[in-house]
């Protein structure tokens, strides 16, 4: 059955996608190189739904024109074919299109900042909270993504207290906003001497990174404390005071690098951090100023709330949002991350196409 509305829709984008088109051409925003490459990838991005679109249009008017032929005895066979033909590919081209019209996600294409924190569990969290960097180093490497570390403090037992990190790559954020939120263990830790099962967590935060012109900061509102960077001791140990620690005053964020090399090295990437949380804070109020619909099924992305549960002894990762298993091995050693993911981004898929229909 024909979608009179559908047809409205892709009428309207089409129009749309023209103005844009001819808007390059503007002498104004050809003069603006910054305007034109934002306008230049909105077009790109637009390109696979308007071809989808004419497509579209295209065997609508077909098969109008097919059914008008029915009545001309001498073209009833031809145009029977033909009205077979279109609507065999209708239904199809229909579930493509309408998942290309859900709103993208737009910091699916960025980098990101991502924090891992023990939580529950003293020093096995921090044991986790390392086996949970460990995981994604492994999984982003897979991947062919960079990393870069930008804070540290480390767990005397092993693992760390808390780690920031910097992961570069294609689509990062599409991937790995899945991840933020409260993981838990449940295993016999390395420190427990009579088998027992202990749980414990550690909490992930995935910052999709954002530039200066999305997050402007303005020096006035900052403190920044410098400090003698602490370390494991021995050569490690930082003589200057090359840490760094920027508080926001109007928020109160406060955050700190003392990983890098330099005292201004410290400063970029304590920026970078406060830039991420800004932009993270930002996108939180617009989601709640949209509405409760907005909130996925598959979780808010609220580091408060518990995604997922590793059980050592029964060799099962659960993802509580979805309610999918996969291995604990497999898992925590960075292979079987992707199957959790993609099994995520289809629930997240299938609720916006839901919500969108």
């Amino acid at each position: 059955m024909q979608d009179v509305n559908m047809r409205e829709k892709l009428e309207k984008f089409m129009e749309a996608y023209s103005e844009l088109q001819a808007k390059m051409g503007d002498p104004a925003v050809l003069a603006d190189q910054k305007e034109y490459n934002r306008l230049a990838k909105e077009y790109a991005n637009q390109g696979p739904l308007a071809k989808a679109a004419a497509e579209y249009v295209g065997a609508i008017d077909d098969l109008e024109a097919a059914k008008e032929m029915l009545a001309d005895p001498d073209m009833k066979e031809f145009a029977q074919e033909e009205i077979a033909g279109i609507e065999a590919k209708l239904p199809q081209l229909e579930e493509d299109i309408k998942f290309m019209l859900i709103p993208a996600d737009p910091a699916d294409e960025k980098d990101i900042i991502v924090e891992i924190r023990a939580a529950a569990g003293g020093d096995e969290a921090a044991i986790f909270a390392g086996d949970l960097y460990k995981m994604y180093e492994r999984f982003t490497s897979s991947r062919g993504w960079k990393t870069e570390t930008l804070d540290i403090s480390p767990s005397e037992a092993g693992g760390y207290k808390e780690i920031q990190f910097k992961v570069k790559g294609d689509h990062v954020y599409s991937l790995m906003k899945f991840e933020s939120g409260v993981h838990r263990v449940q295993r016999v830790p390395k420190t427990e001497s009579q088998g027992r099962i202990h749980t414990s967590t550690a909490t992930v935060a995935v910052l999709p990174e954002a530039d200066e012109v999305e997050v402007e900061i303005n020096e006035g509102d900052l403190r920044i404390d410098v400090f003698r960077a602490g370390g494991p001791g021995g050569q490690c140990v930082n003589t200057t005071d090359s840490a760094v620690r920027i508080t926001h005053l109007p928020t109160g964020l406060v955050v700190q690098s003392q990983d890098q090399k330099s005292q201004l090295q410290n400063k970029i990437a304590a920026m970078s951090v406060l830039r991420a949380r800004l932009y993270e804070k930002m996108l939180a109020e617009q989601q709640a100023a949209e509405g409760a619909k907005r909130l996925a099924q598959i979780g808010t992305g609220d580091r408060a709330e518990k995604i997922r549960t590793y059980n050592g002894p029964q060799d099962r990762v659960t993802d509580h949002r979805i309610g999918f298993n996969s291995s604990y091995n497999g898992v925590l050693m960075g292979d079987n991350l992707i199957d959790v993911i993609t099994a995520l981004q289809a629930a997240d898929r299938a609720q916006k196409l839901e919500a969108a229909v």
